[in-house]
C-alpha cells in the first residue's frame, strides 16, 4: 500500500471553475426561486497524480449567506489554494487549519476543498472516503424529496410520480413565499391527495414570527405533520425555543445553528429537537462529524440536510451521513435528480425509496467532465 508521506501525497495543485446548472423545473424558497444551480467544482491533483473532485454550493448567493459562487472562487485561488500547495493532502487537520489560518468562515469554499482532499486521498490509497470517517455504518439512507414549486396540482403529480418509481416517499414541502393560510391550504390538499399515512416536512424558511407560529403551528399538528423546519429567524433562538416548548411537532434547526457553540446552545435552550446537518454550515467533513457529534450529545436527533447540490457535494455529505452512529431522519439528498444533468455519471442510486450510498474509492462516483466542460461559466 502507498506510504502516506509528504512525498508522493503533496498537493500540487488547485483548479476551481463556475458551472450553472439548469434545473428541470423552479424550485421556490421564501425570498428567492432557483431555476439554476452555481456550483464551484474543484479539482485537486496530487503529485503522485491523483486526481479529487470537490463542490462548493450556495443557494442565492450572498441573499442567503455571505458567499457566492463568485466570492468561493475568489477566495480558493487567492487565499486557502497558496497556503494548501505543498501541503500533505492526508493531514486533513492540518490542511483545516491552514483555511482556518487564511480565511475566516467562508464555510462552503472550504467544504469544497476539503471534499476534494477526501477524494483524492482516497483515490490515490484505493480507499473510500469513509475510512477516513470512522467507516461505513449503513449503505442506504432513506431519502426525502422536497416540493417548491408552489403549485399544488403540480406538486400532488410530482409527488405521486416519485411514489409510483419507489425513489422517494417522504416529501418536505416549503412554505414561506405564500400568506401563511394559502400554505396551509396548499398543505391540506397535497396530504390528502397522497397516501394515508404519508409522511410529511414542512420548511418555513424563517419566515413566521413567533406570533404567527403561535398561530398556525396547531394546524399542522392536525394535519399530522411529522417536523417543522426553522419557522422562526435564526436570530431568535429565545423565541423559537418558546415555541417548540409549546407543541408537539419536533422542530428542525437548520439556519440557526451553524457552529458547534451554535448547536450547544440549541441544545439548551430547548430551541429544536433535530440538527439539519450541512457542509455549507461546517465547512468540512470532520467538522460536520463533530457537529453531529455536539448536536447527539444535546439530545437532538440528527437530519442530513442538502443544497441542492450535484452529484458531486451529495457523495460528499453521504460520506458522512453513512458514517454517523445515528441519522434517525434520513436526508434530502435529492439534487441530482433535479439537474438537468448531473455532473457525475455513476456513483449515487436511487431505489427502494432510500439513496444508495457511493461505494468506491475517494467519494466513489465519476465525474462527468463533458457536463462540467459544457456548464462551465465563460470568461470568468
Amino acid at each position: 500500500m502507498m506510504q502516506l508521506s509528504s512525498e508522493n501525497m503533496d498537493i500540487a495543485n488547485i483548479d476551481t471553475v463556475i458551472v450553472d446548472v439548469p434545473t428541470f423545473r423552479t424550485h421556490k424558497l421564501a425570498n428567492f426561486k432557483i431555476q439554476c444551480r452555481s456550483y464551484v467544482i474543484i479539482k485537486i491533483t496530487l503529485s503522485n497524480g491523483a486526481i479529487g473532485h470537490g463542490e462548493a454550493s450556495i443557494l442565492g448567493g450572498p441573499l442567503w449567506a455571505e458567499e457566492s459562487v463568485e466570492s468561493i472562487k475568489s477566495v480558493i485561488d487567492v487565499y486557502l489554494a497558496p497556503v494548501l500547495l505543498g501541503q500533505c493532502a492526508a493531514n486533513f487537520e492540518n490542511c483545516a487549519l491552514l483555511m482556518k489560518s487564511a480565511a475566516t468562515r467562508n464555510y462552503s469554499a472550504k467544504a469544497g476543498v476539503e471534499s476534494a482532499l477526501f477524494d483524492a486521498v482516497g483515490k490515490a490509497l484505493s480507499m473510500p472516503a469513509t475510512m477516513f470517517l470512522g467507516g461505513v455504518v449503513r449503505r442506504s439512507i432513506p431519502i426525502i424529496w422536497v416540493l417548491a414549486s408552489g403549485d399544488a396540482d403540480q406538486e400532488i403529480e410530482e409527488a405521486k410520480k416519485k411514489i409510483a418509481l419507489k425513489q422517494m416517499n417522504v416529501f418536505k414541502i416549503k412554505f414561506g413565499f405564500m400568506k401563511p393560510e394559502e400554505d396551509v391550504a396548499r398543505l391540506r390538499k397535497i396530504m390528502a391527495a397522497l397516501p394515508a399515512g404519508t409522511k410529511i416536512i414542512v420548511d418555513v424558511n424563517q419566515v413566521w414570527s413567533e406570533a404567527t407560529a403561535i398561530k398556525w403551528m396547531p394546524a399542522l399538528t392536525e394535519l399530522g405533520v411529522s417536523m417543522v423546519e426553522q419557522p422562526l429567524p435564526a436570530s431568535q433562538p429565545e423565541a423559537l425555543a418558546r415555541i417548540a416548548k409549546r407543541v408537539d411537532i419536533p422542530i428542525l434547526v437548520d439556519e440557526g445553528a451553524t457552529t458547534l457553540q451554535e448547536i450547544q446552545q440549541s441544545g439548551a435552550l430547548g430551541v429544536g429537537t433535530v440538527l439539519s446537518l450541512k457542509l455549507v454550515k461546517s465547512g468540512g467533513l470532520l467538522e460536520m462529524k463533530r457537529a453531529a457529534g455536539v448536536a447527539t450529545a444535546n439530545g437532538m436527533e440528527l437530519y442530513g440536510g442538502c443544497l441542492i447540490e450535484s452529484g458531486i457535494g451529495a457523495a460528499a455529505h453521504l460520506a458522512v451521513y453513512s458514517s454517523l452512529p445515528a441519522l434517525e431522519w434520513g436526508t434530502e439528498q435529492f439534487g441530482p435528480l433535479i439537474l438537468e444533468n448531473d455532473l457525475i455519471s455513476s456513483g449515487i442510486d436511487y431505489e427502494n425509496f432510500e439513496v444508495i450510498c457511493p461505494t468506491g474509492s475517494g467519494l466513489g462516483i465519476t465525474i462527468a467532465e463533458d457536463y462540467i466542460r459544457d456548464y462551465s461559466r465563460k470568461g470568468y
